[in-house]
């Protein structure tokens, strides 16, 4: 990368534009110089608050030729539309996990890259905790021998809080509640420690007392093309709590983090936990693992900002987003047949054949 920090902009001004923005405060590898929203009132408040000058109009934001690439924190409907206009004007396009609100719009938003010449980062941002990190390494070096199963749960207390007036309520904007919204960020995790996904069944339940309509709890089994499995558990209606656990030959390991400082990563390390059972040892011989300090959406957006300048997509790829978002559609019609077994391929495909064979690009 040049030595120059990668001017971006952003859209969406909203909570989670706030925790990006302060992200990118603490790298020297880009710059956030413009801020869009349709209303002037969270305009004014985001560069009040963060000193990022807001633009007027999208048209203004994507006519800065300084601008290599711009951040996309909208509402999950809203991504392939606010994409396709930011890649029409030549500039990179990062989108916040899931890709898209459905997988026919993620294939869209994939196809942009071959028709616009420019990149797709999408924010599976769990993938790059230190924790997950460190347990690939011992993989790949071959630490825990074969891994054969893993186990993922992801759960808050989100459906407590749900009232007719937030959108997570509703089935159609938050498809299997945490499903879509907690689960998919290990499904991406899982992906990115195990390999390919073949297949997946699934299980849902509404147990919430505050009557929305969608399921609050979830639980996932996956089929991995090497023959490994894995499990992804979902609750909406507990403190939270994010874990990954891998089994081989050799040994496991246990990763687990505070979920209530998930907003400021960088403090993650000094409440999450990492160790090791080796052998035949139990849990009381288990070898805990120092964690280093690191910023997950700092590493994100640093990896957004060198494809911006490489214009060579990175590890977060539209393909990667694709897929976590056809495991939940197959989780999703697994629980609409009583828990039969989806083939990832056949959800793709599907989507494909929806949207007519000229934008394969998943």
């Amino acid at each position: 990368m040049s030595t120059q920090p990668v001017k971006l902009g952003i859209v969406g001004l909203g909570r989670w534009a706030r925790v990006l923005a302060r992200a990118a405060r603490q790298s020297d590898r880009l710059a956030i110089v413009a801020g869009y929203s349709r209303s002037a009132e969270k305009r004014a408040a985001f560069e009040k608050e963060l000193g990022i000058p807001g633009a007027p109009d999208m048209t203004t934001m994507l006519a800065n030729p300084e601008i290599r690439g711009v951040i996309l924190t909208v509402p999950n409907e809203q991504h392939l539309p606010v994409a396709e206009q930011v890649a029409r004007a030549g500039k990179h396009v990062y989108t916040e996990k899931p890709i898209a609100q459905t997988l026919e719009d993620g294939l869209r938003i994939a196809a942009l890259e071959q028709r616009h010449g420019v990149s797709v980062t999408v924010g599976h941002s769990a993938r790059l905790l230190a924790g997950i990190r460190m347990i690939r390494e011992r993989i790949d070096r071959g630490e825990l021998g074969r891994v054969a199963f893993m186990e993922a749960n992801f759960s808050n207390e989100r459906a407590l809080e749900l009232t007719p007036q937030t959108w997570r309520w509703y089935r159609d904007r938050a498809p299997g509640g945490p499903l879509s919204q907690l689960a998919i960020h290990q499904f991406d995790v899982l992906h990115y420690l195990g390999g390919e996904v073949s297949e997946v069944s699934s299980m849902a339940s509404k147990l919430s007392p505050v009557g929305a309509e969608v399921d609050d709890q979830s639980m996932t089994l996956m089929r991995f093309t090497d023959g490994k499995v894995g499990y992804v558990g979902s609750c909406w209606t507990s403190p939270g709590v994010f874990s990954v656990r891998v089994f081989g030959s050799k040994g496991l390991m246990h990763y687990e983090v505070d979920f209530g400082t998930w907003d400021t990563p960088h403090l993650l390390h000094k409440t999450s936990a990492l160790y090791i059972q080796r052998g035949k040892d139990c849990f009381g011989r288990r070898e805990e693992i120092p964690l280093p300090a690191s910023d997950m959406f700092r590493a994100e957006l640093e990896m957004f900002a060198e494809s911006c300048a490489s214009g060579r997509p990175n590890e977060l790829t539209a393909h990667n987003g694709n897929v976590a978002v056809a495991v939940v559609y197959a989780a999703l019609k697994s629980i609409e047949r009583k828990g039969q077994a989806v083939r990832i391929a056949d959800i793709i495909e599907e989507a494909h054949a929806r949207i007519g064979g000229g934008e394969r690009a998943a």
